[in-house]
């Protein structure tokens, strides 16, 4: 990672004590109410065409504070952390009905144009009873990991939903701009990092603190030399291939008068070509590293070259996918929330890193991030490892 101060918010949000937790809390509320006021602005009636990538706008809201009160504020056994009985019998919700319209492991992806949602005054409403209960019983939790567990998990969760929005709002072209949130130029290719080969553990250690499932119990994996990217690949690299091939442009760009041109902020405009290559799907990726004599990385490889040469490993410019399927290590045990990982152990590849849009505490080197290789919607690029 490019800035280290990333990493001390990723520790704080997975190892943080109850007041770096509530501050932490209510700058994420503040970002997903902002980003929403921002949808609300470009989007008359926060209308959304119906696509199986997103989901309305007022039902996302309403859904991240229902999660939030769902596993907080009315889980009997929330002191238990990963132990927890997701089964346990419930508190009755603030909003009588919020089960109905807002559990995405019961509601239909696409029922949820036609729910009778409650209107945006209403839903920021229920957004802020839910958040001042779950500060009122912080305050009580005590500071151990298993005490804080679903609070962490809450605030994650939201930032995850928080990204959504944001490539959401550049996928139907609309200007929602923070400065936060945008790309940024990356010099040119510095050389790439040698590794011999050996040992690397991947996953989390179960004493770090917060942990998503899917990276525990670990995985012990051997690892010849290899040869790995400074930092993700740029349209400078990417774009000679397409030109080459004779490829479709890829989403969001067009090419207009020989000159490539990125659909930004709701109109075209010249595209900086020092930007990390974006929203592309797992294929062409691997296309590009057929046409190179390159690969992509397994995700053992690209943690190790995180881990252990952050000062010279470059991530978080986008999403960057790899050669590795998302499987569970061997041991696995879901938690609590079991819709999360379980899932979607189906073959689909395991993107590492993190992107532009990414909140800072969502950034750690051990995340492992998950969607089927034809998504071009999520800001996902790629490195390359030398082929052989």
């Amino acid at each position: 990672m490019h800035d280290s101060s990333l990493t001390r918010v990723a520790l704080d949000a997975r190892r943080g004590g109850p007041e770096v937790l509530a501050r932490a809390l209510e700058a994420s509320r503040a970002d997903t109410l902002a980003t929403f006021a921002a949808l609300a602005q470009a989007l008359p009636r926060l209308a959304v065409p119906l696509r199986a990538e997103i989901n309305p706008p007022l039902w996302e809201l309403g859904h991240v504070g229902w999660f939030q009160e769902f596993w907080v504020g009315r889980n009997p056994e929330r002191g238990l952390g990963p132990r927890a009985d997701a089964r346990a019998p419930r508190r009755a919700p603030l909003r009588a009905n919020a089960d109905a319209l807002y559990n995405s492991g019961e509601v239909p992806h696409d029922s949820r144009w036609q729910l009778p949602l409650p209107d945006a005054a209403a839903t920021r409403d229920d957004l802020a009873r839910q958040l001042a209960q779950t500060q009122a019983l912080l305050r009580e939790a005590g500071d151990g990991d298993d005490a804080l567990y679903f609070f962490r998990l809450a605030l994650l969760h939201e930032d995850m939903h928080h990204e959504a929005a944001l490539y959401m709002a550049r996928g139907l072209g609309l200007p929602v701009v923070d400065a936060r949130w945008q790309p940024l130029p990356l010099p040119a290719p510095p050389a790439a990092l040698e590794f011999d080969a050996g040992q690397w553990r991947l996953g989390s250690d179960t004493d770090a603190g917060f942990a998503f499932d899917n990276e525990l119990a670990g995985l012990d994996v051997a690892l010849q030399p290899f040869s790995i990217d400074a930092q993700a690949v740029r349209w400078a690299e990417y774009l000679p291939f397409v030109e080459a091939c004779d490829q479709p442009a890829p989403r969001y760009l067009r090419r207009d008068d020989g000159r490539w041109q990125s659909w930004r902020h709701g109109q075209w405009q010249p595209l900086d070509l020092s930007l990390a290559a974006c929203h592309l799907t797992r294929d062409e990726a691997q296309a590009w590293c057929l046409w190179a004599g390159r690969r992509l990385p397994t995700e053992a490889e690209w943690e190790l070259a995180a881990c252990t040469r952050p000062e010279d490993f470059r991530w978080g410019d986008v999403w960057e996918w790899t050669a590795s399927p998302f499987a569970p290590f061997p041991g696995f045990e879901p938690h609590p929330y079991g819709d999360y990982s379980a899932p979607w152990f189906d073959g689909r590849p395991v993107l590492r890193g993190a992107s532009h849009c990414t909140q800072p505490r969502m950034r750690h080197p051990r995340y492992r991030n998950f969607f089927p290789a034809a998504r071009s919607d999520v800001p996902a690029g790629f490195r390359s490892c030398a082929a052989g």
